[in-house]
């Protein structure tokens, strides 16, 4: 798992049955103290997450495909939660 910050959103019109009604987004890692790291990634959003905001993110497919219900999903990275504060004391 890691923080990121939500930087854009992925449109897709041809995709796998997986990804219908659900929304892809792309993720910029944040590094410790918290700057982009630009490190993109495509996440599925597990979470109503949105441009501008911390997140965090599952990027294991075992993991990602759990969360999803599915055990075939080609799926590899999820948004799990949106990140209020992070206190590194």
């Amino acid at each position: 798992m890691f923080v990121g910050q939500v930087v854009g959103d992925i449109v897709s019109t041809i995709n796998h049955p997986v990804y219908d009604n659900r929304r892809l987004l792309l993720v910029d890692r944040l590094d410790e103290s918290g700057k982009p790291s630009g490190g993109y990634l495509i996440a599925m959003a597990a979470v109503d997450a949105g441009i501008g905001q911390r997140v965090l993110v599952l990027d294991e497919g075992n993991g990602a495909r759990q969360i999803l219900g599915s055990t075939t999903a080609p799926v590899r990275s999820v948004v799990v939660g949106v990140v209020d504060s992070v206190d590194l004391a």
